[in-house]
C-alpha cells in the first residue's frame, strides 16, 4: 500500500467547542479516524487590510488523499469562518500498521 495515499490535514479553530463538534462530524462521517486538537496556538495573520492577533486552536486530521475533497466541504459546511484554514500535508513515510488503521477507519 503506497503511502502517498494519506494526507495529514490542518485547520485552526476558535474554541474548543468549535474544534469538538467539527471533530465529531468528520468522525461520525468516517472521513477521519483521529482528530488531535492542539490549544493555545497564537495566530497573528492579515485578514481584510488589518493585522489580526488571535488564540486559536489547530486541528491536525489524518485521513486518505482521496478523501481531501470531502473532508474540505465538510470542514467549510461546519466551520464558522469565512476563509477556514483548510492545509493538505502529504505523509512521506510513516509506520505501516498506523496506516492500516486510517484505512481501515475511514470510509471508501
Amino acid at each position: 500500500m503506497p503511502q502517498n495515499k494519506y494526507i495529514v490535514v490542518l485547520s485552526t479553530v476558535p474554541s474548543e467547542e468549535v474544534g469538538k463538534k467539527l471533530a465529531s462530524v468528520l468522525l461520525e462521517k468516517k472521513l477521519v479516524p483521529c482528530v488531535n486538537i492542539l490549544p493555545n496556538v497564537r495566530s497573528i495573520y492579515t485578514w481584510k487590510g488589518e493585522i489580526r492577533d488571535e488564540a486559536e486552536l489547530l486541528m491536525v486530521m489524518k485521513t486518505r488523499a482521496s478523501l481531501f475533497d470531502t473532508l474540505k466541504d465538510e470542514i467549510k459546511a461546519n466551520h464558522p469562518y469565512e476563509c477556514p484554514e483548510i492545509l493538505a500535508l502529504p505523509v512521506l513515510a510513516a509506520y505501516q500498521p498506523y496506516l492500516d488503521w486510517i484505512q481501515e477507519n475511514t470510509f471508501d
